[in-house]
């Protein structure tokens, strides 16, 4: 019954014709062995008697021989499917994936940027003993700050009566630079007496002094010059250590040496504070407050690199971000090679050290 069937006949002829087929590889690998046996005993050669010819037409031999052998163990294999199947081109529209590094600025810059800030910093009134004083003339301040003559009532109220407060928001930001400016200047401390700002003779010639143009008297006649708070000794040398390691973006120099505006102001803040005994937790929170005002471009790129690098902005310490490593005019230059040009949803500019 098995031989009478065409399909085993078939299946017996296949496998006879493999049997020979495996027979003659065998027989003519034998035989190259044999040769090869023959040309590895050869202990030295004579040139001039070998027969080039010779070797090189055996080396070709055995190449086509090893070629043949290796075609017919691997034609009969089927390699496996490793390239992908192309979808169907609703199915890769489908599923695209999102850019999962590509950060949504706006979510940051809510971390960054608050709609507001109210300090229960007493600022008595300090803003009308300095009207009082000439250290501000109100009209020019209010033409540095609105562009008119007057100032708006909400602004107004703190050179014009006692505040037991302070409010910060991106739109007073400006004002508050101006009028802490005055402050820092004219108040009596030992970093303006002996510091950085008097060494070398050139007092006069720093932004934070020559440029001063909204008092009333020229700004060396009031720099330094008022006793408007009063520290002890152990405060003098917080606001010291505190202004030492605060700095900002416009400079390379710490609030310990205040030649710009907003090193002058940061100084008249932090006086203020620890007068009235504020921790140097509580001091370094409300100076990166202003400080993200002044310099909103700064914070908004350090928070973009810190995403970018697995850390979370809101669980930096504000003396961290204070530092010179991020505040410092240096190292904002080395985040923002990192980081690149961004385009903040609501970026009005940073500060200038200039009324």
């Amino acid at each position: 019954m098995i031989l009478t069937n065409p399909m085993w006949r078939l299946v017996l002829m296949e496998q006879s014709r493999n049997k020979m087929k495996n027979s003659k590889l065998k027989k003519d690998l034998l035989i190259l062995k044999k040769d090869f046996k023959e040309v590895l005993n050869i202990k030295t050669l004579d040139f001039k008697s070998l027969n080039l010819n010779y070797i090189l037409i055996t080396l070709l031999i055995v190449a086509a021989f090893l070629l043949g052998f290796l075609v017919s163990q691997f034609k009969d294999i089927n390699l496996p499917q490793i390239l992908p199947q192309a979808k169907a081109p609703a199915q890769q529209n489908a599923a695209q994936p999102q850019n999962v590094n590509q950060p949504d600025l706006a979510k940051i810059q809510s971390k960054v940027i608050k709609s507001g800030y109210t300090f229960k910093i007493k600022w008595g009134d300090l803003g009308q003993k300095m009207v009082q004083d000439g250290v501000i003339d109100k009209q020019k301040l209010a033409k540095a700050v609105t562009g008119t003559d007057n100032l708006p009532p909400e602004l107004d109220k703190y050179l014009s009566g006692s505040q037991d407060k302070i409010e910060l928001s991106q739109k007073n930001a400006q004002f508050w630079v101006d009028v802490l400016w005055g402050l820092g200047l004219a108040n009596k401390n030992k970093i303006l007496d002996t510091g950085s700002m008097v060494e070398g003779g050139n007092t006069a010639n720093f932004a934070s002094t020559g440029g001063y143009t909204i008092g009333v008297k020229q700004p060396m006649d009031i720099y330094s010059k008022s006793s408007y708070i009063n520290l002890s000794e152990n405060q003098q040398a917080m606001v010291e250590e505190i202004a030492g390691s605060i700095y900002r973006p416009c400079c390379g120099n710490s609030t310990a040496f205040p030649d710009c505006n907003h090193g002058m102001a940061m100084l008249g803040l932090i006086e203020l504070m620890v007068s009235q005994g504020f921790s140097k937790d509580e001091i370094y929170k409300t100076a990166l407050a202003f400080n993200t005002y002044w310099f909103p471009q700064t914070y908004l790129d350090t928070a973009y690199y810190f995403q970018q690098n697995g850390r979370d902005y809101n669980k930096i310490s504000a003396q961290e971000l204070l530092s010179k490593t991020f505040s410092s005019a240096m190292g904002y230059q080395v985040i923002q090679k990192k980081v690149g040009t961004l385009q903040w949803p609501a970026l009005k500019g940073g500060g200038s050290c200039g009324a």
